[in-house]
């Protein structure tokens, strides 16, 4: 079997652009990948186009020996782009090499050791409390989810004093709590906004009282004597690794003991090869892995199969089914009418179930099917991150 050729698609997920891979063999068996978008999303497809002269006429089932070598054609450590475009030319590998042998992909990881995948749900933002309350009721409701994200800020971190920043967010967990049902699991993602180590520790334990599920990267990624530090101080599980990029900064952090649970992104790291290896470190160290996924649901797909797999799997994150065409309560369908609106590339996604998402032993690959006929059809849809001005006109960490 051979690699023929590559289809790169612009395609999007609501707001947010999502650049989708097919990968052709002269056998007929096709796979499929997700890039993350760590933008500028466009400059992926001249990279991809490169990177093809040096897969070409390759066998797509000697996966580490290909993506071993992609990474070695950057000289150095690739980064962020190079990143995105390996990991989905790894997606893309392992889906043949599932496919050609009929079976999941979590079929050739061991084997799957837990019948589903248990997720949570981003809220993203710090709703009032009652509205909060809805919000998850519905969720639950439709989808039997129990585990929720929230932003842990109430107000401006750069126009307050910090420590009334501490307090609200304090306040704003104990009224969660008492609002909410009680079996609820509530997580806070500081989203690397802080920048003293002292300050990320403060409102960690303002919020350990109340049992956050985990504390999300309150500061940035770089300085992994910083994350030991701040581990130390803590009183509440820590978890973090979304903007790590490889097994060595992992294996940095772990040797730090920097975080509870490990969070890296499989359309960032390398794909699926480079993810075994660091859940392996992570394994070794008694830490536990709940991966980033705030990407579609192709990306969910490739991460399900991993989660299936390893044993020290806490829970995945999962963008909800709420854009076009995907009603809570009721099954995915994309009617024509949504089609303009942005309808899901991912004709039969998996949506959860009881706060999980069940595996498809009866799918070979990654168990989903695209909507090639709607691939390629949409407009190109602009994404960028908002970066907070500070009052002195400096800008802060977005």
């Amino acid at each position: 079997m051979k690699i023929d050729r590559l289809r790169v698609f612009m395609s999007r997920d609501k707001n947010r652009p999502r650049v989708v891979v097919a990968m052709d063999t002269d056998e007929g068996i096709t796979g499929w990948g997700e890039c993350y978008n760590h933008g500028p999303d466009l400059a992926l497809f001249p990279l991809l186009d490169y990177l093809l002269i040096f897969l070409k006429g390759q066998d797509p089932r000697r996966i580490t020996h290909l993506t071993h070598y992609l990474m070695q054609q950057t000289r150095f450590p690739p980064g962020a782009l190079g990143l995105a475009a390996i990991s989905v030319l790894d997606h893309c590998m392992w889906d043949i090499s599932a496919k050609a042998l009929g079976v999941p992909v979590y079929g050739l990881l061991g084997g799957h050791v837990r019948d589903r995948v248990k997720v949570y749900a981003g809220l993203y933002t710090a709703p009032d409390p009652v509205i909060a309350r809805d919000q998850m009721d519905a969720l639950y409701e439709g989808w039997g989810l129990q585990a929720f994200k929230l932003s842990p800020y109430r107000i401006d971190m750069h126009r307050n004093r910090w420590g009334e920043v501490v307090r609200t967010s304090a306040e704003y967990f104990r009224q969660l709590r008492e609002t909410v049902r009680p079996e609820y699991e509530l997580a806070f993602d500081a989203h690397a906004k802080i920048f003293e180590p002292t300050q990320a520790v403060q409102l960690g334990n303002a919020l350990a009282p109340y049992d956050p599920l985990f504390f999300e990267e309150p500061i940035r990624p770089e300085n992994f004597e910083a994350w030991g530090e701040l581990k130390r101080g803590l009183q509440c599980t820590l978890a973090t690794g979304e903007s790590l990029y490889s097994r060595f900064e992992f294996l940095r952090l772990l040797q730090v003991r920097g975080c509870d649970i490990i969070q890296p992104d499989i359309c960032v790291v390398g794909g699926l090869t480079e993810m075994l290896q660091i859940n392996a470190l992570a394994q070794a160290h008694f830490v536990s892995i709940a991966p980033h996924n705030p990407m579609g649901p192709l990306a969910t797909a490739v991460n399900l199969h991993f989660c299936a797999s390893q044993t020290n799997f806490r829970i995945l994150e999962y963008r909800l089914p709420h854009g076009p065409g995907y009603v809570f309560g009721t099954d995915a369908t994309v009617t024509p009418e949504v089609q303009e609106e942005g309808a899901w590339y991912v004709k039969d996604p998996y949506l959860p179930k009881d706060g999980h998402l069940e595996l498809r032993p009866d799918r070979p690959g990654w168990g989903v099917e695209m909507d090639e006929t709607l691939l390629g059809t949409e407009a190109y849809i602009h994404w960028e991150r908002k970066v907070p001005t500070k009052p002195d006109g400096s800008t802060g960490y977005a």
